[in-house]
């Protein structure tokens, strides 16, 4: 079992979608959920378009009809060529992955050059799809991603918040808003909903600076509060503005804003920044020295990665016979050069990166802290591309790889990691990923291909090979480390068995037989 610790395609664009006046059958106001999915096909396929290769799908937005969808998507974007999208909105009934199962709503058919050629790269287009039926408005809007790789984790609390519950106080959340080139705002981040008061603390939240401000610090980011009713009805509290250039002052009087509500009466509320860290991408992970850093090496416990390591390993490496596992590090300088590697040995040994079961794997992790300056970007391709080629060389169902990455949620080379997953499907080999820290793990979740299986350059991964989990939703607040990890190793090791049996029956390999059994096998006893 593999371990791994954490040219472009010109330009990237960052998809917006919106959806207003969406109609429903039932003759109600709202609809209990409405996610929206989203279809690809570039025009190199020269057959009759099928429209199997669905990109990507939407949260699920209760109870409205003008849906602002937080999810966003960066698509690869050339100029040259004729990129064809379907668009396709559904009311959610159930949890089921199965669209068929659900409602209908229409659907928009456009290329990604209207998007673009639209003022203000904001097209609005009817939803058809329904006979004799206005189905409503989808809106689409585009902008070139800026490089601004930074993230920012903040936290907001709020003092005297007016009260919209009759029989209680407020039930009130933040909804950030970035401005767009136009003068028009989208939605970027939905705090939780803290309940029952008119002094909420939010939880503390990351998010990348691209998605709040698109790297422009002076941007106008416009913040709305809501008290939360579970109709959809949401009763507007107030909004106030502010700019990263303005935020990135941290907590202090400048950062304290007045909630103002000007179809309302005034009430003296506010809003204060609690907390705020600017993490360059170049220096996310941090100096493991430091307690700031995910790779702290605290003298009294494990930080996540070795904890993650631990807990997933010592389950795996029992199906392993020799016991004897590779280990890989990414995104770190090496001496004595100091030169930016993806793909290094945490051993320090090139010809021989193997380390003797999970305890070697920690302690060549330990000592590699002491040797590498921690640095990015963070790239993934060249470690998937690496155990693959163990894995291509291996395909009678001898041997089954299965790589574990332990990261922080951020990638550099999305697009080539793809390009990496989807080859990777066809050989005899999973991926499991755990992400660590507080930051947002978007690009995670559309790795894992639960929901809609990964794709690259038009061609679909034969296989779901990759498992994702975020740590944090595993650390029990009780302190019992133990009972949380063994939960952590049993759902991202839940879809291993599948995934190999998939495969050795993709190729009609069947087990060897069981051997048999023989008394003549049994060692001679002296009768008693």
């Amino acid at each position: 079992m593999p371990v791994i610790f954490s040219s472009l395609p010109s330009p990237f664009l960052f998809l917006v979608l919106l959806c207003r006046s969406l109609n429903v059958s039932y003759g109600c106001d709202r609809l209990p959920a409405n996610p929206l999915t989203l279809e690809k096909r570039l025009t190199f396929i020269q057959s009759q378009p099928c429209w199997k290769n669905q990109f990507g799908r939407t949260e699920v937005i209760d109870n409205t009809l003008n849906p602002d969808f937080v999810r966003k998507y960066i698509l690869d974007y050339f100029f040259e060529e004729k990129q064809n999208l379907r668009f396709d909105v559904y009311d959610i009934d159930s949890k089921s992955p199965d669209l068929a199962k659900h409602d209908f709503l229409g659907q928009v058919f456009c290329t990604l050059g209207e998007i673009v050629g639209s003022p203000a790269s904001r097209l609005e287009k009817p939803l058809g799809g329904i006979p004799g039926k206005k189905c409503g408005t989808v809106i689409l809007s585009a902008e070139e991603l800026g490089n601004c790789r930074d993230y920012a984790t903040m936290q907001f609390c709020a003092n005297k918040l007016d009260k919209k519950d009759f029989f209680g106080k407020s039930d009130p959340f933040m909804v950030f808003y970035r401005s767009n080139e136009d003068g028009t705002f989208t939605i970027c981040h939905k705090t939780e909903v803290v309940k029952n008061t008119l002094n909420p603390v939010w939880e503390p939240f990351s998010i990348p600076v691209r998605a709040l401000c698109n790297g422009d610090y002076d941007r106008t980011i416009k913040v709305e509060v809501y008290d939360w009713d579970r109709d959809g009805s949401h009763d507007f509290i107030g909004e106030f503005t502010t700019s990263f250039k303005e935020l990135c002052r941290g907590q202090n009087q400048l950062n304290v804003y007045e909630v103002i509500n000007l179809l309302g009466p005034f009430f003296p509320s506010q809003v204060s920044l609690l907390s705020f860290m600017t993490l360059t991408s170049l220096f996310l992970k941090g100096n493991p020295s430091q307690s700031t850093s995910l790779h702290y090496m605290n003298p009294y416990q494990m930080n996540a990665y070795a904890m993650a390591l631990k807990a997933v390993g010592e389950i795996i490496q029992d199906y392993d016979s020799d016991k004897m596992f590779p280990a890989l590090g990414f995104g770190a300088k090496l001496p004595p050069d100091w030169r930016v590697s993806h793909e290094f040995p945490l051993n320090g040994n090139v010809d021989n990166p193997y380390c003797n079961g999970m305890e070697g794997i920690l302690e060549a992790y330990h000592q590699s802290l002491k040797t590498v300056q921690l640095y990015g970007p963070t790239n993934f391709a060249p470690v998937v591309n690496h155990v693959a080629r163990y894995a291509a060389a291996v395909q009678d169902g001898s041997q089954y790889f299965v790589l574990l990455i332990i990261t922080d949620g951020v990638i550099s080379d999305m697009a080539q990691t793809k390009e990496a997953i989807v080859n990777a499907a066809k050989l005899p080999m999973s991926i499991i990923i755990v992400g660590v820290g507080q930051a947002e793990f978007d690009a995670m979740v559309e790795l894992d291909g639960d929901d809609v299986r990964i794709s690259s350059r038009g061609k679909v991964a034969e296989r779901d090979i990759v498992q994702f989990v975020p740590f944090r939703d595993y650390m029990d607040r009780t302190g019992n480390h133990v009972l949380s990890m063994a939960r952590l190793a049993k759902d991202v090791l839940a879809e291993i068995p599948d995934q190999l049996i998939s495969y050795m029956k993709s190729r009609a390999i069947k087990p060897n037989p069981v051997p048999v059994y023989s008394p003549s096998d049994e060692p001679p006893t002296n009768p008693v």
